[in-house]
């Protein structure tokens, strides 16, 4: 008999209706728990801050003297009773170089910081240190054509460049001017089992300038908060976010951020492949349950590709249909690594069937091996550490292919398997589900005699648990 016919053969042999249906109400969860959380899949930048701004043509640079930074942090711990003055590391104040007001354009920024002294950072990812000088400090930012270079000075006659930027396809007329922004305080509360949980409190930043010139502008300034701002009740009825000028002095206060995660973006996929859990241990069982029969070594290698294959089908549908507002890149990557996750988690599971040779163990196993750890580890129940490891020891490590945001050291957040950071890279954490399936197919071929398996010592002829 050819391939070709053991496999048709092996396909029709599997697709019985109660597999079919299984598979079909797998994709089905996954695909109405992401719709739930269809809100959730954009995972775009933080972009909001208090912007005192004029219009800047293709040449030109704006200069300043920033002579003090503050800030305030509402109700940190340990009492959580009063709000204290201070700054959290990544609160920034200091000019910026913007293509509009909306959301999300491009920029370069030179800025002060918190407790990251001086700071160049552009188009939300990239970030270049500077000196870790604290306030008085001169700053600069130069614009040609669609170079943008930020340099300091301690006088504002000796200047150090600090880092240029390429923002290829600028507009000829942009947005220069002053700012600020403060991201919320994190800190973790412990609990589950150790596990930890986010709370973030309000934040805002304070930046005062002097010897304000700009070159090349229009000279007509105007104010506003670049996303939403004095909502908050210490800025309704204390500090405004806002802009104030004085006698040549102007106080500039605003909260939320710049950089490379939106709110909620770092679990926006993670969200919306909430429904995985319940489709993998679907999965499992029905591929379990399909390597527990009466198995030749001859047929494994086709019963592992149906077997495979209508898993894979049945990810990537559910999958693609979830994540479809996703960019193309990203889509691609997430759909089809997840697809293929799932697939050799059912060879896998069916691996363990033929070798164990009885369903209900397989079950068993493949739970232990890649559900458990999967499941415990994307809610905060045990501590960090612990659920890193069984992310890099266990097969779910296969599942890091859907993680779509990256550590940034810029950006202070929770990076644990509980908020949809993975400890391996997507490629790495495949290679260690791979590894554990191959060996479990080396098994159940080498326990697989002959073109019927014997049965079991006490069991009657054909029994396959």
């Amino acid at each position: 008999m050819s391939s070709t016919e053991l496999l048709r053969r092996e396909w029709t042999a599997f697709r019985r209706p109660g597999r079919l249906i299984a598979l079909a109400v797998a994709g089905l969860t996954v695909i109405t728990m992401g719709l739930l959380f269809a809100g959730a899949t954009s995972s775009g930048v933080s972009d909001t801050f208090w912007f005192r701004y004029q219009d800047l043509g293709r040449d030109g640079a704006i200069t300043v003297r920033m002579t003090s930074m503050t800030g305030t942090i509402t109700y940190p711990p340990p009492g959580h009773d009063q709000i204290v003055a201070g700054l959290v590391p990544w609160a920034k104040s200091g000019i910026i170089v913007k293509d509009g007001l909306r959301q999300g354009s491009r920029y370069a920024a030179l800025a002060m910081t918190g407790a990251h002294g001086v700071r160049f950072q552009h188009d939300y990812v990239h970030d270049v240190a500077g000196s870790a000088a604290r306030t008085p400090r001169w700053l600069r930012l130069t614009r040609s054509g669609d170079t943008i270079t930020g340099s300091e000075s301690a006088d504002g006659e000796q200047w150090h460049v600090v880092g240029t930027a390429e923002l290829t396809g600028l507009p000829e007329t942009v947005q220069v001017g002053l700012f600020a922004t403060s991201p919320g305080d994190l800190t973790l509360r412990e609990t589950g089992l150790g596990g930890t949980i986010e709370q973030v409190r309000f934040t805002q930043a304070v930046g005062v300038f002097d010897n304000i010139t700009v070159q090349g502008g229009t000279g007509r300034w105007d104010s506003g908060s670049v996303g939403e701002m004095n909502h908050t009740d210490w800025e309704k009825f204390h500090n405004a976010s806002g802009a104030v000028e004085k006698d040549g002095v102007v106080t500039i206060s605003g909260t939320g951020d710049i950089g490379p995660i939106g709110e909620g973006g770092a679990r926006g996929v993670e969200k919306a492949l909430s429904g995985l859990v319940i489709a993998l241990i679907i999965v499992l069982v029905v591929a379990a349950r399909y390597g527990a029969r009466e198995t030749p070594r001859r047929v494994i290698a086709a019963r592992t590709v149906v077997v495979g294959s209508a898993t894979f089908v049945t990810g990537l549908l559910a999958a693609g249909i979830v994540v479809a507002t996703t960019p193309l890149a990203t889509f691609v990557r997430v759909v089809v690594g997840v697809a293929a996750v799932l697939a050799v988690c059912a060879v896998l599971s069916y691996g363990l069937g033929v070798w164990l040779r009885r369903g209900w163990a397989a079950i068993l196993v493949g739970l232990t091996l890649v559900a458990v750890p999967y499941a415990v580890t994307a809610v905060p129940l045990l501590p960090d550490a612990v659920a890193e490891w069984l992310l890099r020891l266990t097969p779910a490590a296969g599942f890091a292919v859907k993680q779509t945001v990256v550590e940034y050291p810029q950006v202070t957040a929770h990076y644990a398997p509980s908020a949809g950071y993975f400890p391996l890279p997507g490629w790495a954490g495949f290679a260690v589900l791979c590894a554990y399936t191959a060996l479990v197919l080396w098994l159940a071929s080498s326990g697989s005699r002959g073109s019927a398996r014997k049965p079991l010592p006490g069991s009657p002829p054909g029994s396959s648990g």
